[in-house]
């Protein structure tokens, strides 16, 4: 039995239309985005993990906080629209593109910075705990990882949003560090080292 979504269910989505989830034009879309970033506590990061990059939306903005983006994707057309969309923004020589799914090995990094955007519930959760217990060891100490996804059931998806959050924060070495959540989408910041604040990292007085 799988455990996964297959890749020709993307690759399908993809056939139908060059944006199907409308990433790159739907404002549902761009103030998730506004939100995730506003919630990384770093001004910058040095390497960001992006699996399930899909256009390459997220991925552009990304790339304004980090001196470098591996992002991937398991549908070649994805990867292309990707590619043509970090050509236009300028970013293109900060990011490296590759074909690959969320339960395959992880390229080596080092990774400060992971992000899981609409990725995780397309994973049952078994898959989920076990990719994320083998490779966020990995992570360099200190590194943060957040996860956004929708809530709403999804009849194709093996997990929900709130399910995929569960099994994340489950995660061993894994701390919550910040957390926004509507009805509609659930946004998730997580720390590999002390889990201290912005404001204690800053010595902020009182904090």
């Amino acid at each position: 039995m799988s455990t996964r979504l297959p890749d020709a269910y993307f690759d399908r989505m993809y056939a139908g239309a060059d944006d199907p989830w409308q990433l790159s034009t739907r404002w549902y879309e761009q103030r998730k985005y506004a939100i995730t970033l506003a919630l990384l506590p770093n001004r910058r990061y040095r390497h960001a993990f992006e699996p399930g990059c899909s256009i390459g939306t997220l991925t552009a903005l990304l790339a304004q906080r980090c001196d470098h983006v591996t992002a991937m994707d398991v549908a070649d057309a994805a990867l292309r629209s990707a590619d043509a969309r970090l050509r236009r923004a300028g970013c293109r020589d900060r990011v490296t593109l590759y074909l690959s799914s969320l339960d395959e090995p992880w390229p080596p990094g080092p990774f400060d910075l992971l992000v899981l955007s609409e990725v995780a519930y397309y994973l049952k959760a078994d898959a989920l705990a076990t990719v994320l217990g083998r490779e966020c060891p990995r992570l360099q100490r200190g590194a943060k990882v957040v996860a956004t996804h929708w809530r709403h059931a999804v009849a194709d998806y093996p997990l929900t949003g709130d399910a995929a959050h569960a099994v994340i924060a489950e995660t061993a070495g894994l701390t919550s560090v910040a957390r926004y959540g509507d009805r509609d989408v659930v946004i998730e910041v997580f720390d590999t080292g002390d889990g201290q604040s912005v404001a204690a990292r800053e010595r902020v007085p009182g904090a």
